[in-house]
């Protein structure tokens, strides 16, 4: 028999080696089967492009792979309980993944799947939050709905349409969470969202809902801490009363869009029992008729940010809020009607605030000195368009964290403070454009390392371009254009990084510097308004990224590099349209307008397929008109350009909810790369008048403007197949022969100038069923017949659309058409006619003097003696 004692310690011994054991498992950190299937994912997600998404994985040493990048595990069981396998927005190769691959992940609570494909999901029983954002679903997996653990479900980004799946939805009885943001699903919202009592989150924004916001949604989810409802098409008037009892909430995003939805705050009265942090309320009717702000943020006190922007509302700066709000750091109020100037409590600092914009309002008076003591830690500042006035207040050079301000569209004056380039370091964007300062604006000692965009236009400032540029080594954006700066253009510009340089509107004089050509980024350089001459660089044609080039008002001549708008109209010497023309494949826009060029139109303009405005007008042009024109196909579909932003929602674990998520950090870098975009303005003369075309707009605009030259035959037929043209102006040439029927092929046309030519025939009925015409001119040509039926469009011209014709009748010339002159033949070309007068004079002479003839003849015959004798014979 064993004694007690040895049987104990058998017991203990093995109870150690176990204990031992488990130590060294866990030393590992998860299980081997979880490890195993972590490197079967990892597999997986190498597999569409080669490269590895998770290279972390099972590298090196590191076995425990709790301790794996996106992998996180349950500190008690050493279990998998987090993954996060979403791919970053820019990857594109998107591939179906196996969801079987999960199955060893038994306590899995919280899934990211983010930019994968995924089909179906498997029995992940556990599961409480799934995120399954920017996967491209084409619908919503139906196994969705069995995870009936889910606290938290985002499907935001996929696309996906239709009413809201409630059915579904319903089953998931414990969500918390629910992001269905940047779809397109659409409807009103169902009245089922309120069996949704513990949801805390309810993301909607970007998507395509109608109808009243439901009153009586809110009151009954009372647990609710985030609400965003924000692009959407909702309509009727929302009252902020319903809110009133929801104690919780934290987070309130509306941004309407101006669409037909009506905000109040007011009636009826009511008193909130929350403390929001974030309230965002843009581009809504709120409080259409007394345009107040909303009176409940006076028993606000724990807000963080503010975003109440264009909405019209008036009085005056509502300063109390930052009073209120000791921890306030984003105040947005731009774009309302402010009135009166701006006040700062002197005994008050703000040291969160860290962006205030008040641009866009009426504003007065001068801007207060202790702005940077009662904002020192101020990061952004926008007090753009409004009405200041006086001296730039030189404290603003305190403001050492300032990395972006705007001050123009005001009435400032004086010269640019040096304190403020001295001290703010860190500055990256200063636009001071359209104010009345003077001086020069950047000392040598300038401080300003860190500047990417400047911009002093349309200012007073003078004398050279300051040297003090120079410091500024990562400057990208320069525009000094509409000053008085004299002198050269420095040859040190070109030793900056310059993507863009606007010089235009100044007194700048002599040749363009060879600097430029060091200029490799460089993609728009204006010159134009200015006393340059000289020859343009060749060495400019390897600037390899240069697309805008503006010399225009200048004294440039010679070759000009590869260009995406050639824009040059001064009256230089005469010379042909140079056959390299066509090495501009990029050309979207050219503008010779306005020149001496003569000959005839390059054949080899029709292989710039790109090009969507051309204007060779006011020249000396001779020949016919090329046929070929018609192969542009930029002509035929115009160059679009579609730009899509995508902002992500705060999404998480059910228990780390922050609203430091929802504040809008990148606002600054917004404001920065709206300017730092290359705004192309165009002037192209149509609806006889000139206008200018920028933006997108551009991107929507085609025409060709051969006015004024002396082309000569006929309009080629294939002119009529450019069948999305907008403008098109031939006016002013001696162009012969019938007008196109072709042309009823211009369905996109809306200005066409045919006049002043030597056009004969009839005019194409088919013209009226051109239904975007609003400018149409035949005059002082040749034609003949009946003018179009009073219809459609052609119903809107007058007798000036068709005077200078004598052979056009009908209405609206006045005269009435006869069967004669309905039929009578169209009159002669010019030489033509010269050839009648000529028959006209010879008929008119020869028969009197054949008649005179024959009656000498016979009167010579009678007295001639031998004729005598031949009668009497």
């Amino acid at each position: 028999m064993e004694h007690p004692l040895t049987k104990c310690t058998r017991m203990f011994f093995l109870l150690g080696m176990v204990m031992i054991e488990l130590q060294s498992y866990g030393s590992l950190g998860c299980w081997e089967d979880e490890r195993a299937g972590l490197m079967k994912l990892k597999d997986a997600f190498d597999g569409p492009t080669g490269s590895s998404a998770l290279s972390s994985w099972g590298g090196g040493e590191e076995r425990d792979c709790c301790k794996w990048e996106s992998v996180v595990c349950d500190n008690a069981t050493k279990r998998v309980s987090q993954l996060s396998l979403s791919y970053p927005s820019d990857f594109r190769n998107r591939w179906s993944l196996d969801t079987s691959l999960f199955l060893p992940f038994q306590e899995l609570q919280i899934l990211s799947l983010g930019y994968d494909t995924l089909a179906e999901l498997t029995n992940l029983t556990n599961l409480e939050m799934l995120h399954l954002g920017d996967n491209g679903l084409m619908e919503i997996p139906s196994s969705i709905w069995d995870l009936t653990s889910l606290k938290a479900l985002s499907l935001s980004g996929n696309g996906l349409n239709g009413l809201l799946p409630l059915r579904g939805l319903c089953k998931l009885v414990n969500l918390q969470e629910l992001d269905l943001s940047d779809n397109s699903f659409e409807g009103k919202l169902p009245a089922g969202l309120m069996n949704f009592t513990s949801l805390r989150l309810l993301e909607l924004s970007k998507n395509k809902f109608e109808g009243a916001i439901p009153s009586n949604l809110f009151p009954v989810l009372k647990s609710l801490e985030y609400i965003s409802l924000s692009h959407n098409l909702f309509e009727g008037t929302f009252s902020f009363g319903s809110l009133a009892n929801n104690s919780k909430l934290e987070v309130f995003e509306l941004v309407c869009d101006n669409n037909g939805l009506k905000v109040d705050t007011e009636n009826p009265p009511w008193t909130p029992l929350f403390q929001l942090k974030v309230f965002r309320l843009s581009n809504c009717k709120l409080n259409d008729k007394s345009r107040v702000l909303p009176s409940f943020l006076l028993n606000q006190f724990e807000l963080r940010e503010i975003d109440l922007s264009h909405n019209s509302i008036s009085g005056m700066i509502p300063m109390w809020l930052v009073a209120n709000n000791t921890r306030l750091e984003f105040l947005n109020l731009a774009n309302n009607s402010l009135t009166d100037p701006l006040t700062l409590d002197l005994n008050s600092t703000h040291l969160d605030m860290f962006l205030f914009d008040i641009s866009s309002n009426h504003i007065q008076g001068e801007l207060p000195s202790p702005i940077s003591s009662a904002f020192p830690n101020l990061m952004t500042s926008n007090l753009s368009s409004n009405l200041f006035q006086g001296s730039i207040p030189p404290s603003l050079g305190e403001l050492r964290v300032l990395d972006t301000l705007d001050l123009s569209n005001n009435n400032f004056s004086g010269q640019l403070p040096e304190h403020l380039v001295t001290g703010c370091a860190y500055l990256i964007y200063l636009k001071l454009s359209n104010n009345c300062l003077q001086g020069q604006p950047l000392p040598s000692k300038s401080n300003v390392t860190y500047l990417s965009s400047l911009f002093l236009d349309s200012n007073s400032f003078s004398g050279e371009i300051p040297r003090g540029i120079l410091n500024s080594s990562g400057l990208r954006t320069l525009d000094l254009s509409d000053n008085w700066f004299s002198g050269k253009v420095p040859d040190w510009i070109g030793d900056l990084p310059l993507d863009s340089l606007t010089l235009s509107k100044n007194a700048l004089e002599g040749p363009i510097p060879s600097g430029f050509c060091k200029s490799n980024g460089l993609r728009l350089l204006d010159l134009s308004e200015n006393n340059l001459s000289g020859v343009v660089p060749s060495c400019l044609n390897n600037v390899s990224y240069l697309r805008f080039l503006h010399l225009q008002r200048n004294e440039f001549r010679g070759p000009l590099p590869n260009l995406t708008s050639l824009i040059s109209d001064s009256p230089l010497v005469t010379f042909d349209i140079p056959g390299w023309i066509n090495s501009f494949s990029n050309l979207r826009v050219l503008l010779l307008g306005g020149n001496s060029f003569e000959g005839p139109i390059p054949l080899q303009l029709c292989d710039l397929r790109k090009i969507s405005i051309i204007d060779l007008s006011r020249n000396e042009l001779s020949g016919q008109i090329p046929s070929c024109l018609h192969d542009i196909y930029a002509l035929e579909d115009p160059f679009r350009t579609q730009m899509s932003a995508s902002v992500s929602a705060w999404f998480g674990p059910p228990d780390s909810y922050s609203y430091e998520n929802q504040l809008d950090v990148d606002y600054s870098r917004d404001l920065r790369m709206s300017e730092t975009n290359f705004k192309e303005e165009v002037e192209f003369i149509t609806k006889s008048r000139s206008e200018t075309y920028k933006g997108n707009i551009l991107n929507f605009m085609s025409g060709i403007d051969l006015s004024c030259n002396k082309l000569t035959g006929p309009v080629p037929d294939e002119i009529g197949y450019l069948s999305d043209i907008h403008a098109l102006n031939l006016s002013h040439n001696h162009l012969t022969g019938p007008i196109p029927e072709s042309f009823s092929n211009l369905r996109q046309i809306e200005s066409l100038d045919l006049s002043h030519n030597s056009l004969s025939g009839e005019i194409p009925l088919q013209l009226v069923e051109l239904n975007y015409l609003s400018v149409f001119t035949v005059a002082y040509n040749n034609l003949s017949g009946r003018t179009p039926e009073r219809k459609a469009q052609f119903a809107t011209f007058d007798e000036h659309s068709y005077e200078g014709n004598s052979l056009l009748c009908g209405v609206p010339l006045g005269r009435r058409c006869t069967t004669t002159e309905e039929m009578s033949p169209p009159p002669q070309p010019s030489y033509a006619i010269q050839d009648d007068t000529f028959k006209v004079a010879f008929l008119s002479t020869f028969w009197p003097t054949y008649a005179v003839a024959f009656v000498a003849i016979i009167v010579i015959l009678y007295y001639c003696p031998y004729h005598e004798y031949l009668i009497s014979m």
